[in-house]
């Protein structure tokens, strides 16, 4: 066979091209069916995401979390997985490659996850099973009377969904793999703030207020009768049965220890969580050190903009003066929003000069729900749903104050809104020929790795306008360093609460509520508060070697446009992609 087939490409070059060609297109063609094979997967097993990207026929359910459930994804993910790996990807095309080497990390991830049964811990002070329940049809479109109907269906799914969840959570009691208590203390209320006497309270019903005018009188009068019994029914006994679970069995069970590593399995689990939100397999001993040489040389700069103010006093004495001065210090809510709003415009008006392909999606200011505000971090970027009725969102926590300092307003908008999240992510979701997999895909360390990155990058766009600003972003990067110290050393190095307080209180000018919700975080969620500065480390490393190899060829809007082509990328994945961009660039 191998003599005949070399004869004949010594008789013909054209017949070997062909039978290449032949072979490059079943890869191809077997590489498109595994992608396809999955995303239909994905869609039936999770009915929320499919709900997002603007897919109908899923929003009358929540997923399931049982044993079944989940000995079938791993079978599937593992026949899916084995599919990819038997792909010769020699003849797939560069675009290919990348879709390869994706899904390849997502499934393999998802089934390390499954295999260490994560799901019995299925929350934590900033993402839970019940909140996702809770947004699940958040901005989807609702104009028939058939989008009501699956909505109130879903309402409907709360108890069994609730009751999946709590039968894994004590499977976790049994196993002693459990939350600390800590965070349970924090979570709770939370909980039985949603046990409503009213049903028309619960932001559930939020959709039921205004019905499209088309439907008749009757129809409306009906949905909202509806809608009023599956909240009554469904919903609120699921979070009153939930909030007893919580405040009871599971606050007894629940740990004194903070430390993942400290966990049954622990190392493993620890192990894991870097390798999801980071995407490099990395030792925690090594990320602590990288840590620790960031904070000194952060704490420099710091040092050097305190004394160009002209302040007369120690660090701690500036910290102080910036949590107390009431000139810092918003009045109002709406002053917050409206000082947010004006700095998110500012940035708007110089995006061309860094960027040359801007989203068409566009985003606005919003405050974070009253019911969750106290609990929650000081800002956050949700994105839209595909094909809904509402842009990205800039959540800003107006809550509290005088927690929320104005110097920190410029850093904490350039990663939230633009050019951070929200340009990230509608780009992302506006790729051309991309898997559908790819478009709502977000990678902790690409993400915000890139969010960070644009904290630094508003130095070159000049919208830091005073010595206290550019404070402001030093803190909020020292912040990110700090966490590279404190979730290695809580999770792997038996560090206390308060010694994680202290260095956070010591190390940046963060509120002590910021200190103190921050730390809170990092305890309850291994691993993914690691994911900000490796990421931006990576990009920043990317960066200067394009700057480096391509001399006075580097031009920045391509750089970024590159940097963002793909959507997000494991941080390896990403390298590659851009050494080939800096190969492609010294060509032309």
């Amino acid at each position: 066979m191998f003599h005949l087939r070399h004869y004949l490409c010594i008789l013909s070059i054209t017949l070997c091209g062909w039978t290449a060609s032949l072979q490059a297109a079943t890869a191809t063609e077997q590489l498109k069916q595994v992608i396809d094979d999955h995303w239909q997967y994905s869609l039936q097993e999770d009915p929320i995401t499919a709900g997002r990207m603007g897919l109908s026929g899923y929003n009358n359910r929540l997923p399931g979390v049982t044993a079944q459930d989940r000995s079938r994804r791993l079978k599937a993910e593992q026949q899916l997985l084995s599919r990819l790996n038997g792909i010769d990807n020699s003849s797939l095309s560069d675009a290919d490659r990348v879709n390869q080497q994706l899904l390849a990390w997502v499934l393999k991830n998802s089934i390390d996850a499954n295999t260490l049964f994560l799901d019995r811990i299925p929350a934590n002070t900033f993402y839970s099973f019940w909140s996702a329940a809770l947004d699940a049809s958040s901005g989807l479109r609702m104009s028939k009377v058939a989008d009501y109907q699956d909505y109130i269906a879903r309402i409907q799914d709360f108890g069994r969904y609730f009751d999946e969840n709590i039968a894994n959570m004590r499977a976790g009691i049994k196993d002693g793999f459990v939350l600390p208590k800590i965070v349970v203390q924090g979570i709770a209320p939370t909980v039985r703030a949603q046990v409503y006497a009213d049903p028309t309270q619960s932001s559930l019903y939020e959709p039921f207020k205004k019905l499209p005018a088309s439907f008749s009188a009757a129809q409306q009068q009906e949905l909202q009768q509806a809608g009023r019994d599956a909240i009554a029914k469904s919903a609120i006994p699921a979070f009153a049965q939930l909030a007893d679970f919580l405040e009871g069995d599971y606050m007894k069970a629940a740990t004194d220890s903070l430390g993942a590593e400290q966990l049954p399995g622990g190392k493993a689990y620890y192990r894991h969580t870097i390798n999801t939100y980071v995407t490099q397999d990395l030792d925690p001993a090594s990320i602590h050190q990288t840590g620790l040489a960031e904070v000194k040389r952060i704490r420099a700069e710091m040092d050097a903009l305190i004394k160009q103010t002209g302040f007369k006093g120690s660090f701690a004495d500036f910290t102080q003066f910036l949590r107390t001065d009431p000139q810092f210090y918003a009045k109002t809510p709406v002053d917050l929003l409206k000082e947010a709003s004006y700095i998110a415009k500012r940035i708007d008006y110089r995006l061309p000069e860094f960027f040359g392909k801007l989203p068409r999606l566009p985003y606005g200011v919003v405050p974070v729900p009253d019911e969750i505000a106290p609990n929650y971090t000081t800002a956050s970027y949700n994105p839209a749903a595909i094909g809904g009725i509402r842009g990205g969102a800039y959540w800003v926590n107006t809550h509290a104050l005088d927690q929320r300092p104005l110097y920190e307003l410029v850093a904490l908008t350039l990663h939230e809104s633009v050019p951070g999240h929200h340009l990230q992510n509608a780009i992302s979701q506006e790729l051309d020929n991309v898997p559908q997999f790819r478009r709502n895909l977000y990678l902790s360390a690409y993400g915000e790795g890139w969010g960070l990155y644009a904290e630094r990058l508003g130095v070159e766009m000049g919208v830091y306008d005073t010595p206290y600003q550019q404070f402001g972003r030093l803190s909020y990067e020292m912040w990110r360093a700090c966490r590279l110290v404190i979730d290695t050393g809580i999770h792997s190095q038996g560090w206390s609460r308060q010694q994680a307080l202290d260095f956070l209180a010591s190390n940046t000018s963060l509120s002590q509520a910021n200190v103190r919700a921050e730390v809170d975080r990092y305890i309850s969620w291994p691993g993914q508060a690691l994911s900000y500065k490796m990421g931006e480390i990576k990009i920043r490393q990317l960066r200067a070697k394009a700057e480096q190899e391509l001399g006075e060829q580097f031009n920045l809007r391509d750089f970024h446009d590159a940097l963002l082509a793909n959507g997000a990328l494991p941080l390896e994945v990403l390298e590659a992609e851009m050494d080939r961009y800096i190969r492609k660039a010294k060509h032309h």
